[in-house]
C-alpha cells in the first residue's frame, strides 16, 4: 500500500494527531544508498520524522532535520515539504551494528555525543533553526525534547520500524510508521497526557496489526475516539529534485576563472547527488559552451 500522511483533530480536546506510513519510501532510500541495517533504519526514522515536521508547516514550504553524532553513523540529513516530497542521506550508510533492546540500542551507531537541529522555512525568504543536544539517543524522544525546548508545545512523537515476513523472506523495513500528538492552544492537557501514555503502550502493537490497512485505518485504530476528524491526507514519497541543469547552474555560479581552471585541470566536471546518488558529468565541450555563453552575455 502506498505511503501516506493523515492529519486529524480531536475536536472535544483540541489535540492534533498526525500519522505517516513510510515503508515504501524507506526501502527506496535504502536501495539508493546501499544502506546496511542500522543506517537504513535510522534514515527511515528520520525521513518519517521529517514528514511529520513538514505537516506542521504552512503553505508551500520545506523543513529539514539534521543529526550530528560522534558514533559510527556520524550523522544524517533529511528534508521534506508540505506536498509529501522527502529525501535524505546518512553520512555513513554502512553501519549495521546496534546494541541490545533498551536505552542503549542505538548507541553503537550514534555514539555518546551529538545534536539534533531543525531548519524551518517561514516563508518570504526567512528561516528559523533551533537545535538540542542528543540526550536519549532515540530520535522520537529527542524530537520531543526539541518541541519542548524550541516551541514550548507539549508533543509526543512515536516512531517504529517493524520487520515483515512475506513468502519466507524477512523485510527489515516492512512497516515504517510515525505519529505525532500535540496540543493546540486550547488543548486539554489531561487528555493529552492520558492519550500520550496510552499510545506509548499500544503504538507498536497496533501498528503490527493494522499497518497493512493503510494510514487512515491505522490512525483510527490508534485513536478510536468518536470526535476524531480527518483534516488532510496526502501521499508521501522519496523524490529527488536534482538534475543536470542544476549542476550546470551551480558551475556557472563559480565564475569564469574557476570554470576555466576545471576545464584545464580535469577536462570535465563531475558531481554526485547526496540524496539519490546520481552522478552527473558535464563534458569539456559543454563547459566550453558555457564559457562562450558567459562571454557573449558580457560583451
Amino acid at each position: 500500500m502506498a505511503d501516506e500522511l493523515v492529519s486529524g483533530l480531536l475536536k472535544e480536546t483540541d489535540l492534533r494527531v498526525v500519522l505517516v506510513t513510510a515503508g515504501e519510501l524507506s526501502r527506496r532510500a535504502r536501495e539508493l544508498h546501499h544502506s546496511a541495517s542500522a543506517s537504513a533504519s535510522l534514515l527511515a526514522q528520520a525521513l518519517t520524522a521529517a514528514a511529520l515536521l513538514a505537516s506542521l508547516q504552512k503553505g508551500d514550504s520545506r523543513v529539514n532535520l539534521q543529526l550530528e553524532c560522534d558514533g559510527a553513523l556520524r550523522g544524517l540529513f533529511v528534508d521534506g515539504d508540505t506536498s509529501g516530497v522527502l529525501r535524505g542521506y546518512s553520512k555513513n550508510p554502512l553501519v549495521a551494528h546496534v546494541g541490545s533492546e533498551g536505552e542503549y540500542h542505538w548507541r553503537p551507531a550514534l555514539g555518546n555525543k551529538g545534536f539534533l537541529s531543525v531548519l524551518r522555512d517561514l516563508g518570504g525568504g526567512e528561516y528559523y533553526r533551533s537545535a538540542v543536544e542528543l540526550e536519549a539517543f532515540d530520535l522520537a524522544k529527542d524530537l520531543e525534547r526539541y518541541f519542548t525546548i524550541s516551541d514550548q508545545v507539549p508533543t509526543r512523537v512515536y516512531l517504529t520500524v517493524l520487520p515483515t515476513q512475506s513468502d519466507g523472506t524477512l523485510e527489515p523495513l516492512g512497516s515504517v510508521v510515525g505519529m505525532l500528538l500535540q496540543t493546540l492552544p486550547n488543548g486539554d492537557p489531561d487528555a493529552f497526557r492520558a492519550l500520550g501514555t496510552r499510545l506509548a503502550g499500544q503504538f507498536e502493537g497496533t501498528v503490527r496489526v493494522h499497518a497493512h490497512q493503510g494510514a487512515a485505518a491505522l490512525l483510527k485504530a490508534l485513536v478510536p475516539e468518536p470526535d476524531l476528524e480527518v483534516m488532510s491526507r496526502y501521499p508521501v514519497a522519496y523524490t529527488c529534485s536534482c538534475s543536470k541543469d542544476r549542476v550546470k547552474r551551480a558551475l556557472l555560479s563559480l565564475g569564469r576563472e574557476e570554470l576555466e581552471d576545471i576545464l584545464a585541470k580535469e577536462g570535465q566536471a563531475e558531481a554526485d547527488c547526496h540524496f539519490c546518488t546520481t552522478r552527473y558529468v558535464v563534458s569539456g565541450d559543454e563547459i566550453r559552451e558555457m564559457l562562450a555563453a558567459m562571454a557573449s552575455a558580457t560583451s
